[in-house]
């Protein structure tokens, strides 16, 4: 630690982020770098240029970014290539965004001679997981400093009593306990602790910030249609989309028909279970529209295959493994069963419910012909069924023969 002098800090702008670049200067001596992410979390972060500069660090050091577009297209996407859900229902919308924001701070490390990064994880989560397993992936000399694990600040009003006497502004709705916390991105809004510790309570209405209640979402069903081309979403009811612009259009479908909530009790990768509110409105249509195009799209076997590996991606994902060299044989996997993924996908958006209704492809595997109940005009030979059943018994009727 005594040859670092300078560290790259994931910087939100908010109370805990400007106490810890503080603390980074003050505590450890050392000459502090900003890095704010733009990932569609629905909030102004210019401000966050203003509150680096009042703590006297220079505009050079501050860095801004908005990669809205390179989170969907390059992380989100070929996720939801895979189906992916963690526990059979989480869509990962926190996990995934780790890996880009660590790929920017050493990235970033790297520009500006920075010798480590900071980040502003707690010791009992995922992220801090996520965060430096992604940065050692990157680069195995980073150093990483986690506050949070290294501080006696172990309470709110530590932390505003430190934050007060270095002159750090603390905002009014900072000086009571938060009654949960939030994290938000393009892809998702996540609310835990405080009043959703208690699994047997009901979320309370007021953490909901992403979706309408869908009690009181149109008494109208709405009809979209999503364009899909070798497994990723290209357009919406027509219209060619960029993957952030899509997302944010069926973010929006999705908080007017209450669509994408999920109320989870997970189990951490440190050990522990605890208990998460999610909101994923257009995560939710658009994860339910890929597996409606693939169901006419992908063969028998290779859609079995990707369903029996879904669960060990999610978990690689979940666990800040993005970069691991597991994942990416399994995306490769992946990327191939998506080559005649295309088609169009329709939709019925309706109070919480985002229905599959109807799906075609140029590359359909779909025949009319061999399902029919009408005439098949001899696309089908019914009789072949009897060798065919008689061939997958013959061993069932060995072992009962042997067994009775």
């Amino acid at each position: 630690m005594s040859d670092i002098k300078r560290v790259v800090l994931a910087y939100s702008g908010g109370l805990d982020t400007s106490v810890i670049a503080k603390w980074l200067e003050v505590e450890r001596g050392l000459e502090v770098v900003t890095f704010t992410a733009d990932l569609g979390q629905g909030e102004e972060i210019e401000p966050a240029r203003e509150k680096a500069r009042a703590m006297g660090i220079p505009d050079k050091h501050i860095f801004i970014e908005d990669l809205r577009e390179e989170f969907v297209r390059d992380f989100v996407f070929p996720m939801m290539r895979a189906n992916a859900r963690y526990e059979g229902d989480y869509l990962l919308g926190t996990s995934i965004a780790r890996p880009l924001i660590s790929k920017r701070l050493v990235e970033i490390a790297k520009e500006t001679g920075a010798d480590a990064i900071a980040h502003g994880a707690t010791g009992k989560g995922n992220d801090q997981v996520r965060f430096e397993l992604s940065a050692y992936a990157l680069d195995p000399d980073i150093t990483v400093i986690a506050p949070w694990r290294e501080w006696d600040l172990t309470s709110r009003t530590a932390l505003i009593a430190w934050a007060e006497k270095h002159q750090i502004a603390v905002p009014k709705d900072k000086r009571g306990e938060s009654p949960f916390s939030t994290d938000a991105n393009l892809l998702h809004t996540s609310s835990e602790g405080k009043v959703l510790e208690d699994p047997w309570e009901e979320t309370p209405d007021y953490v909901y910030s992403r979706t309408d209640h869908p009690e009181n979402a149109p008494d109208t069903p709405e009809y979209i249609e999503i364009g899909f081309e070798t497994g990723d979403g290209v357009s919406l009811n027509g219209e060619r989309m960029s993957p952030a612009t899509l997302l944010a259009a069926l973010n929006e479908l999705g908080r007017k028909h209450g669509i994408g909530r999920l109320d989870l009790v997970e189990n951490r990768f440190v050990g522990m279970k605890s208990r998460g509110m999610y909101e994923t409105p257009g995560g939710e249509i658009y994860a339910r529209a890929h597996r409606g195009i693939e169901q006419i799209t992908l063969d028998r076997g290779a859609a079995h295959l990707k369903d029996e590996l879904m669960p060990r991606y999610a978990e690689l994902v979940y666990n800040g493994l993005w970069f691991s060299p597991e994942r990416e044989m399994l995306q490769a996997a992946i990327d191939l069963s998506q080559q005649k993924v295309s088609g169009t996908v329709r939709l019925k958006l309706y109070k919480g419910n985002a229905m599959v209704v109807g799906r075609k492809s140029d590359a359909s595997l779909y025949s009319e012909a061999h399902v029919t109940f009408e005439d098949d005009a001899g696309a089908y030979d019914q009789k072949d069924a009897e060798g065919f059943i008689k061939l997958n018994a013959l061993r069932l009727r060995l072992l009962a023969k042997r067994d009775r």
